[in-house]
């Protein structure tokens, strides 16, 4: 797990608004040290109650992760996470 990705009953899921520094191949100690908060919050948003999965135009992305958006009372928390300064709205590639 990390920022923009959970598994969920013994699926991997990938939330598709947006994306968060990387843990495991960081370019640099503060992109590790902002995925690890990025995580660390995903976590936290999604263990404060049920939460829904909207699909998109492409059901998985290449590594075989479901893509969807994630939602709570008609709000996104992907967007919130970028609200809170610790994702970027995913554009089709990544942004430093």
């Amino acid at each position: 797990m990390d920022g923009d990705t959970f598994w969920l009953e013994g699926t991997k899921y990938r939330i598709a608004d947006i994306d968060t520094p990387e843990i495991s191949e960081p370019r640099c100690a503060e992109e590790k040290a902002l995925g690890e908060q990025a995580k660390f919050r995903l976590q936290s948003l999604l263990n404060a109650g049920a939460f829904g999965l909207k699909a998109g135009l492409r059901d998985e992305d290449k590594y075989g992760r479901k893509l969807r958006e994630v939602y709570r009372g008609g709000q996104s928390l992907g967007s919130q996470l970028v609200d809170e300064g610790l994702a970027h709205r995913w554009i089709g590639f990544k942004q430093s």
